[in-house]
């Protein structure tokens, strides 16, 4: 068996595309577009890179971009008071605080301070914890989880009554995609460090959502023939053939897994690309709530 590759690039393209449409009708018909402002603290290269991705996909789209950029010693008495600022701004309609803060600054604090309706990353506290609870849905939901579940509709893969197994439970990505995939009625296993037989219990998966951090962590015998694999991990792996010295890879052994799975993203090319989608997607969602936009 040789799996099928969900293309998150492609995906992504396509739903870049029905997002132009829809903020080039806003125009058109109400005069306005929508607006995400991004805070980024300190200088980290990785961080900077993330920010500048996130403007580039803005314009392509037509969101129009407020970048706010504060030195590494900020007080975090003025990063909120920069965030209480954008709340008051009718002009964005999202606001993404770029992760991670430096030590001296309270995550969570900031993060509270995003008004809900603006909170199109999915992280204020609020929207976690209507996620975490049956019959309740948040007003976004985490980016990268999301673009996940996006990749499963859209390739035709069924969650319902599936058994999904999440391999990893961070709060950015693997605590929110679990409970994004009981709210689709998965019936779900989540796995970490500490979980006895992992390969045994990673086996059981219909779908995997492997998120761990660790290099090709994932081998092809742990998967069950057929499965559908999202590939969350991406990480750096030393390879003298390229001219940078590494390639990127995921948590899964790809080249052993692709031979049993029936589905599997890439990496790169995978979910990456979902995730800016996905802040596209909850910053446009903002702007028709806040219009009245059908």
């Amino acid at each position: 068996m040789t799996a099928r590759i969900i293309d998150g690039k492609a995906i992504a393209a396509t739903i870049r595309g029905e997002i132009k449409t829809e903020v080039d009708k806003m125009q058109n018909e109400y005069g306005t577009v929508p607006g995400l402002a991004t805070v980024l603290v300190g200088a980290r290269p990785d961080s900077a890179t993330y920010v500048r991705m996130k403007k580039k996909a803005c314009a392509e789209v037509g969101i129009k971009s407020f970048a706010n950029e504060l030195p590494a010693d900020v007080q975090q008495a003025d990063v909120i008071d920069l965030i209480r600022g954008l709340n008051e701004n009718p002009e964005v309609d999202g606001i993404l605080v770029q992760l991670p803060l430096p030590g001296h600054i309270d995550e969570e604090a900031v993060l509270s301070e995003v008004e809900l309706s603006k909170d199109v990353d999915g992280f204020h506290p609020i929207n976690i914890g209507r996620l975490s609870m049956k019959r309740r849905d948040p007003l976004f939901s985490p980016c990268t989880p999301k673009g996940c579940i996006e990749l499963l509709d859209r390739s035709g893969i069924e969650i319902e009554g599936k058994r999904a197994v999440v391999l990893g439970r961070s709060n950015i990505v693997g605590l929110p995609v679990a409970m994004l995939l009981l709210h689709r009625n998965a019936t779900l296993t989540i796995c970490h460090s500490r979980t006895k037989d992992l390969p045994g219990v990673v086996r059981e998966a219909d779908i995997l959502i492997a998120a761990v951090g660790r290099t090709e962590m994932v081998k092809g015998d742990w998967i069950k023939p057929g499965a559908t694999i999202i590939d969350v991990g991406i990480n750096s792996k030393d390879d003298p053939t390229r001219k940078r010295g590494y390639r990127l890879v995921g948590d899964v052994d790809y080249g052993e897994a692709a031979e049993v799975a029936g589905a599997i993203t890439p990496v790169p090319g995978g979910v990456g690309p979902m995730t800016i989608a996905m802040l596209l997607r909850n910053t446009t969602d903002s702007k028709r709530r806040r219009i009245g936009m059908e």
